[in-house]
């Protein structure tokens, strides 16, 4: 099973949901600056041990809606939603679904790649 297969049965939706939700995450990746932005931003916001699982090779922590909300920030996470048609409980729902699952398939050797990401081949990558 693909990620995107695993984003659509997580929040029960269609292709275009998965992939609306899978651009949300990308997005929320680069507006951080990245995978390090974002591991670094969870570290400041007391997720560090969470964003460890991920990164990891064991099993992933999980993380909810609310932890999402605090993480972005309600106004952050509001315009994240905007941007891809989604209600703000669905966009913390769906990132906190979604987003330890991402950040382990970037990481699977348990180690964060270095330099930029090319998002729109991962992003293809992660629909196969």
């Amino acid at each position: 099973m693909g990620l995107l297969d695993l984003a659509g049965s997580l929040l029960g939706g269609g292709n275009n949901q998965q992939g609306g939700m899978m651009n949300l995450v990308m997005g929320l990746i680069q507006q951080q600056g990245g995978l390090e932005g974002l591991l670094g931003k969870l570290q400041q916001s007391g997720l560090g041990e969470h964003a460890a699982s991920w990164v990891g090779t064991g099993e992933n922590m999980p993380i909810n809606a609310d932890q999402i909300t605090n993480l972005l920030g309600s106004d952050q996470l509001k315009n994240l939603a905007a941007q891809m048609g989604l209600g703000h409980e669905e966009a913390a729902g769906g990132l906190a679904n979604l987003l330890p699952q991402v950040v382990n398939h970037l990481t699977p050797d348990g180690q964060v790649p270095s330099g930029d990401m090319d998002f729109g081949g991962l992003l293809k990558g992660l629909m196969q």
